[in-house]
């Protein structure tokens, strides 16, 4: 099974997909959408739509796994993120990828183990259960390997306890 995870951003929207073999982990491709603050906002969103797009239709995943949009006190950055999170979902809706969403909170409890895990606990649990070895950057891009793993997680025990 094949889960595109999504860290929506605006500036830098991280992707990682990751497959799940039995209980094996494995990466396949991930990094990070980047555009410039210079950019017309309707080009930052079409780039993160193309880019998305493209990643969708060369990999072909069996579901998108994104994290819900979560801010405290800054209105301002929420409305740019929440405009790519739903270009990732259009791109998704568009090439009939099923959406499993999970917020930061799920996402740092499925793979760290508890919901107020830091950014560097999030990564180095990544980077251990991916065996990868050298420090993903940007943190955006780690998000989204994690996002994966989440997704990747409950669509198996969805799928056993339906019996497929």
């Amino acid at each position: 099974m094949l889960v595109l995870g999504i860290d929506p951003g605006t500036a830098i929207c991280g992707y990682g997909l990751v497959d799940m073999t039995g209980n094996r982990l494995r990466p396949v491709f991930y990094g990070s959408v980047l555009t410039s603050k210079d950019m017309a906002p309707e080009l930052r969103l079409k780039k993160i739509y193309d880019d998305i797009s493209a990643i969708i239709e060369h990999y072909h995943p069996d579901y998108m796994s994104v994290e819900k949009l979560f801010f405290n006190r800054n209105v301002t950055t929420a409305i740019p993120v929440g405009q790519a999170r739903g270009v990732v979902l259009l791109a998704a809706a568009n090439h009939d990828i099923p959406i499993l969403e999970f917020t930061p909170m799920q996402i740092k409890q499925s793979v760290v183990g508890t919901g107020s895990a830091t950014k560097e606990q999030v990564i180095y649990m990544v980077m251990h259960l991916l065996n990868i070895r050298e420090k993903i950057k940007p943190d955006d891009t780690a998000d989204a390997l994690a996002a994966a793993i989440t997704g990747l997680n409950v669509a198996a025990t969805r799928r056993w306890q339906e019996g497929k």
